[in-house]
């Protein structure tokens, strides 16, 4: 939001990014914490110390002391996206001759950021398998590994339904670009085929699955430049015209004069609202850290592998974080044009504030 909408806002309801980060290594801490005092001071086991956290958590967010309430207005806010999210936008019994709601802004955006923690939902999926069968071990056998799979699969069947919604809307609407909600639904389900051949691999003897591994990193392979070439084309917009930037290439490399604009903003796009270098930093970054899973063959760089899947799942947090740069760029450019098109009086706002993003055009 604005500076001046911002100061009407009591400072104990803000949602800012350093109340975000603060509170996630407070977590991280109480975390640690119920592990010690459950596990090696009470002799309980680690499932137990789980729901010790989570239980700790929700009864200091729902103390009513004002230090916490922007915590509990974030909660608020993301069980309501949450609902949106598997809220159904057509019904068989009521059908609207208008077709089904359009995915504003704000739920795609939201259910990108779930793609980037589907480690999150394996675990909760884990949890929940372990708490069935708490206080006994859990045996091993398909259900310990599909109900996790499944659970990891749940973002990315979520944004792929958005994505078909999406091109349902344009087929009424007659967009001749609907064809490219599909692309990007097909480019979720590359994220898919990756987990279910790893959690088949989980349920075979070790050299069966073995001779599944080079198909599993052909797989990978497949959805880290897909989705690579996604986020530059159609989330940043840039790079959309082949034959143009291979001339503004040629013409940085110096056999052609370009006065009107710099190189990277001929490569990119015209407009970069974060300064080339800064610009050209976050799609470098993106490009080594869609391959991130290349470390699985240097598992032996880390101490154990727990610590390996926390590194690879912090390097995705943070290339979701630079990505959301760009993305957030790009969706504003686009308002502004679109609002510009329309010739409807409008201020010039740089980037797009919270109150407005809901009302976003969808994705593309």
């Amino acid at each position: 939001p604005s500076s001046e909408n911002l100061s009407a806002i009591p400072f104990g309801k803000r949602i800012t990014w350093g109340k975000l980060v603060g509170f996630s290594f407070f977590l991280l801490v109480l975390l640690h914490l119920s592990e010690k005092i459950w596990v090696e001071k009470m002799g309980g086991g680690s499932i137990g110390a789980v729901f010790c956290f989570y239980a700790s958590v929700v009864l200091g967010v729902s103390f009513p002391i004002s230090t916490t309430q922007w915590v509990r207005t974030a909660t608020f806010l993301v069980l309501r996206r949450t609902y949106e999210l598997v809220n159904p936008r057509c019904s068989y019994f009521t059908r609207d001759p208008k077709g089904p709601r359009p995915i504003p802004f704000i739920d795609v955006f939201y259910a990108d950021a779930m793609c980037s923690l589907s480690k999150v939902f394996f675990d909760w999926g884990m949890l929940w398998h372990l708490a069935s069968h708490y206080p006994n071990p859990v045996p091993k056998s398909v259900h310990s590994i599909l109900i996790p799979s499944c659970c990891a699969a749940v973002p990315y069947l979520i944004r792929a339904r958005q994505c078909l919604i999406m091109y349902s809307v344009g087929r009424i609407k007659h967009d001749p670009k609907r064809y490219l909600h599909v692309l990007n639904a097909i480019k979720y389900s590359t994220s898919i085929f990756p987990l279910c051949l790893s959690a088949y691999q989980q349920t075979i003897s070790p050299a069966i699955a073995a001779k599944w591994e080079g198909f599993l990193i052909f797989l990978l392979t497949l959805n880290a430049l897909y989705a690579l070439s996604w986020d530059i084309i159609m989330d940043w917009g840039m790079m959309q015209n082949p034959s143009a930037v291979a001339a503004h290439t040629i013409a940085c490399g110096g056999l052609e004069d370009t006065k009107s604009q710099s190189c990277g903003h001929a490569i990119m796009r015209p407009t970069l609202r974060f300064g080339v270098l800064a610009s050209a930093g976050i799609l470098i970054a993106d490009c080594f850290l869609r391959f991130s899973w290349l470390l699985r063959f240097r598992e032996s760089l880390f101490p154990s592998k727990d610590h390996f899947v926390m590194a690879t799942q912090l390097l995705e947090a943070f290339r979701r974080a630079i990505w959301n740069l760009l993305r957030v760029e790009w969706e504003n450019i686009k308002q502004n044009k679109s609002k510009a098109a329309s010739a409807e009086p409008q201020e010039n706002t740089s980037f797009i504030s919270v109150g407005k993003i809901s009302m976003g055009s969808p994705e593309r």
